[in-house]
């Protein structure tokens, strides 16, 4: 029997405010280490906080978020669990919306989000660039100060997963879930069995019965572990981000977060079997 613990979380982060959400993040992997987890999820652009707008543009901005995953990997808190941080990160001249994969005080990958929200209250376009590279890894180099820090100065870049020796694992930022061709059905084939959506999505009317019925589905026929985390409360700006953080197994929503809570940091826990993943029924 091949069992796998996982944590994701609901985080009250604000926009700019590096210090908070650093002590959140912190908190939330504490929590997660004390449950036993592997693998801890966090939202999108959780460092910076997911409303900085135009803030976005300015280097500073990618510049803390560095420092402060540098930070997180100076100290033990990637020791023995799996982390996806959210942060902007700048390759070439373009800035990229990611989830930054790290274990051991090491960089795995970086995972650029490839399709962005631009519709409604979202207006990513204006700061990120889609990814549209899915035939390779590309080579990133590492700012300066980060790589002397960490010995480290390439890391993969761009669409893939992580093959480790009992599972595989990839992300899937939020929008990307509701594309026509969303990544998950394609990565479920090559054997990714954990799915981890970070995502910053504002509370609406029945919007959680859609994400609830994305997650079910993205799950339901292929089989897998899909972890979905989520802001809370406002971070400075319009919106109002409801949380719900969720892990979901072949279908079924087998641990759920508060989606109204004053919490700052709020997890959702759960132990998983993964033979039970690949062995799922074809219907």
């Amino acid at each position: 029997m091949r069992l796998l613990k996982v944590a994701t979380c609901n985080l009250n982060q604000w926009a700019m405010d590096f210090d908070c959400n650093m002590k959140n993040i912190k908190e939330s992997i504490s929590r997660a280490k004390e449950a036993g987890a592997v693998i801890r999820l966090g939202p999108e652009l959780e460092i910076t906080g997911y409303g900085c707008e135009d803030h976005f543009l300015e280097l500073d901005t990618v510049n803390h978020a560095w420092d402060c995953l540098k930070e997180l990997l100076l100290g033990d808190w990637t020791n023995g669990i799996l982390c996806s941080f959210g942060m902007p990160v700048i390759k070439g001249s373009e800035r990229y919306n990611c989830q930054v994969l790290c274990l051991d005080r090491k960089i795995l990958m970086i995972r650029p989000k490839m399709w962005l929200a631009n519709d409604g209250n979202y207006r990513e376009l204006r700061w990120f660039t889609a990814w549209k590279q899915k035939e390779h890894l590309e080579d990133f180099l590492l700012p300066i100060d980060i790589s002397e820090a960490l010995s480290q100065t390439v890391v993969p870049f761009g669409y893939g997963y992580i093959q480790f020796l009992d599972t595989a694992v990839a992300a899937e930022v939020c929008e990307e879930l509701f594309s026509p061709m969303p990544p998950h059905a394609e990565l479920s084939l090559n054997g990714v069995e954990v799915f981890m959506n970070a995502s910053g999505s504002h509370h609406q009317l029945r919007k959680l019965d859609l994400r609830l019925r994305a997650f079910i589905g993205a799950t339901h026929t292929r089989g897998g572990v899909y972890m979905y985390s989520n802001h809370q409360g406002c971070d400075g700006g319009r919106l109002y981000y409801d949380g719900c953080s969720c892990i979901v197994v072949n279908g079924d929503v087998v641990a759920q977060g508060s989606q109204f809570s004053l919490k700052d940091v709020e997890m959702a826990v759960a132990q998983v079997d993964l033979d039970a993943v690949c062995s799922i029924p074809v219907y």
